[in-house]
């Protein structure tokens, strides 16, 4: 019987592959950084894990708005993302 494989995504965050059963799938909605962690949530997401320094770095090198491609340098709301991340490592 053949064997499934995961797939792999790449942490926008610390830069590093994982599995995408380890990672969270983030989409932008309005404007707002959305958490999407059933992924099933319709446009292009980012993978991030689920850890406030991942989450900093990303924020900090503008990744979301790249690896999203998202038109323009405009900030995006990251607030319930944040609350999510945090809520879910407590």
């Amino acid at each position: 019987m053949a064997e499934t494989s995961i797939p792999v995504r790449t942490c926008v965050g610390c830069r590093k592959r994982a599995p995408v059963t380890d990672l969270l799938r983030v989409v932008a909605r309005s404007g707002t950084l959305v958490p999407d962690p059933r992924r099933r949530l319709p446009g292009r997401g980012a993978s991030v894990h689920p850890t406030s320094e991942c989450l900093h770095a990303a924020e900090r090198r503008r990744a979301f708005t790249r690896a999203l491609r998202l038109p323009g340098r405009s900030p995006l709301e990251a607030g319930p993302l944040r609350d999510h991340v945090i809520g879910s490592s407590s």
